[in-house]
């Protein structure tokens, strides 16, 4: 009677498969910028979609996107007041029904007890002035937009204030959040 042989193994290491390319790692920039756009598809706007996120030392603190306070109809349901009233954009923010993404990023943060102290907002539109006054006795210590805003008085009080504001890409993207 004969005994089965053991199957005769090689001695070469086995080929693995070749990893496909991927896409470049993004720096904390463009991966905060990237998740303010996707806070925007939120929006309930009909004029703008706007997102906003408050990050310190690489964590995310709070999101918010522009939209009606919490409760009420959406204007893309009701309509847009400032439509119906004719108001051109970056004028009378008050008559509004919706908030700005960068005030509910706030409001977010105060509603959960989460200090934002120190913080940079990232935002896929620059601040208007209201929003400005806030962020700046909130503590942001940084702003990071990507799309301008015509709103000089807003500049002008981030500049007094000392708080370093840039829009996305025109920078090292490479840096520490605070």
């Amino acid at each position: 009677m004969t005994r089965p042989t053991a199957p005769q193994t090689s001695s070469a290491p086995e080929a693995r498969p070749v990893p496909e390319a991927r896409p470049a790692r993004p720096g904390w920039d463009e991966y905060f910028m990237d998740i303010a756009q996707q806070v925007a598809r939120r929006c309930t706007c009909r004029r703008r979609m706007v997102g906003a996120v408050l990050v310190r030392d690489t964590r995310i603190l709070s999101t918010g996107y522009n939209g009606v306070p919490a409760g009420i109809e959406h204007c893309l349901d009701r309509g847009c007041l400032r439509e119906q009233l004719g108001i051109p954009s970056g004028e009378r923010h008050e008559l509004c029904r919706g908030l700005h993404a960068e005030q509910n990023a706030l409001l977010q943060a105060a509603r959960h007890g989460i200090s934002i102290e120190g913080a940079t907002l990232y935002c896929t539109a620059q601040p208007c002035t209201l929003c400005t006054k806030m962020l700046i006795n909130a503590g942001i210590v940084d702003v990071v937009f990507r799309d301008a805003y015509p709103d000089s008085l807003a500049v002008e009080l981030l500049k007094e204030a000392g708080v370093p504001t840039r829009m996305f890409g025109q920078q090292a993207e490479e840096r520490t959040c605070r």
